[in-house]
């Protein structure tokens, strides 16, 4: 157990100052013991000289140090030379000292009390201000400064409970987060899937309507549900592979892969698109540029980000993929030539449900964003470079991902 420095010091400190109080009172009474006897001796030896002149000092030393015949001459008397003294004069100087030790005991045994007292106080509001800061914990109130400088092991208690009260606030305001931005992404879920609904429920009714409707128009409703529908299921598909990254359920299954089958496969996925708009994709990467990745999921990523560049491009356009690898890094670049975008839009480009200025109208502002957390988790990087009226370059960084 640990007790706090500044006690342990005081109760140190006091236990010294006792010692040696008494030591310096244990001189002093001997001091006195020592005068008051060398003195009786000296009258008494100076007596002996005068009235007894053939006794030799020799003899007189002799008879003070004979202890056995001391012992039966103070007998006699009623004195016993093992607990009393001789002396009136030292027993009333041991009585006095007596008396000055009884005080000095007392006066460090009520300072010892009254250090024992403060001591207890300070841990009993020690553990009150625990016990405080535990309700507060429990109402939710993580505003509280527990940190403490001293190492006993309440303050240590207590420090631990600050850090533990640092991540419950954390946590909460976590969970807040995630519990507004849950609320955020439904209602942009609801509002992403209302659009094309309504949309397929009105063609719909003119389609029911109308049985007599021209095959020209029957024709296009049917293509535009069709092209809603792929929408909704693009949707679809693409949060649920965003909800397996948020609760950490996706595991890559890295290998090494050719880089330039990555960016074909790319293009396969993005054919009809292209060929819609007729725009052009073209491959330029090395047959010797290997990434180890998961096949899968990198060419999910890639082709979010080639589908974006073709729908913002010109009819008649390209969209170039290139390639490098370099000691550090293997690269892709995605560049355009359509409408560009300002710095607003190059912000939050990444962002769920984020739609752009030059967005199509059958975008649903997840792709990009699916893309990037793909890469991300691949320890890749994605940036953006436009300007408006010029294009867009897409860049892709794999980092420490090389193998030779």
């Amino acid at each position: 157990m640990k007790i706090n420095r500044k006690y342990a010091a005081v109760f140190a400190g006091l236990v010294c100052i006792f010692l040696t109080a008494n030591i310096i009172l244990f001189h002093y009474e001997s001091e006195q013991y020592r005068k008051s006897t060398n003195a009786a001796l000296g009258s008494l030896i100076a007596e002996i000289q005068d009235k007894y002149p053939d006794v030799s000092e020799t003899d007189i030393i002799q008879i003070l140090n004979g202890e056995t015949k001391q012992q039966e001459l103070t007998s006699k008397y009623g004195i016993d030379l093992a607990n009393d003294s001789i002396l009136l004069q030292n027993r009333s100087i041991t009585d006095k000292y007596y008396i000055y030790s009884s005080l000095l005991i007392l006066i460090f045994a009520g300072a010892g009390v009254v250090i024992f007292r403060r001591y207890q106080k300070y841990e009993n509001n020690k553990i009150n201000d625990i016990i405080h800061c535990l309700e507060e914990i429990n109402q939710k109130n993580y505003e509280l400064v527990m940190d403490s400088n001293d190492e006993s092991d309440l303050a240590i208690l207590k420090n631990e409970l600050y850090k533990t009260t640092i991540m419950l606030k954390e946590e909460s305001e976590n969970a807040k987060k995630d519990k507004s931005s849950i609320k955020t992404s439904m209602e942009d879920i609801s509002h992403q899937l209302k659009t094309p609904l309504t949309s397929i429920s009105i063609m719909l009714d003119n389609l029911m309507d109308d049985p007599d409707m021209d095959q020209t128009t029957r024709n296009e409703f049917i293509a535009d549900i069709k092209r809603e529908t792929m929408n909704i299921n693009f949707l679809v598909q693409s949060l649920l592979k965003l909800s397996r990254f948020d609760i950490n359920s996706v595991e890559f299954n890295n290998q090494l892969n050719s880089l330039k089958d990555i960016a074909e496969k790319a293009v396969q996925n993005n054919a009809s698109l292209s060929d819609l708009r007729n725009v052009n994709v073209t491959v330029d990467v090395s047959d010797q540029i290997y990434l180890n990745c998961d096949l899968n999921w990198q060419v999910e990523a890639v082709s979010n980000i080639v589908k974006d560049s073709v729908e913002h491009s010109p009819d008649g356009s390209t969209v170039r993929i290139k390639g490098r690898q370099t000691k550090l890094y293997t690269e892709v670049q995605i560049q355009d030539s359509g409408s560009g975008m300002d710095e607003e839009d190059k912000k939050h480009i990444f962002e769920r449900f984020y739609k752009g200025k030059n967005a199509s109208k059958d975008g649903v502002g997840i792709g990009l964003s699916l893309a990037k957390t793909i890469i991300k988790n691949n320890n890749g990087t994605v940036t953006v470079e436009s300007e408006e009226g010029t294009g867009t370059t897409f860049t892709i960084r794999y980092m420490n991902l090389l193998e030779n």
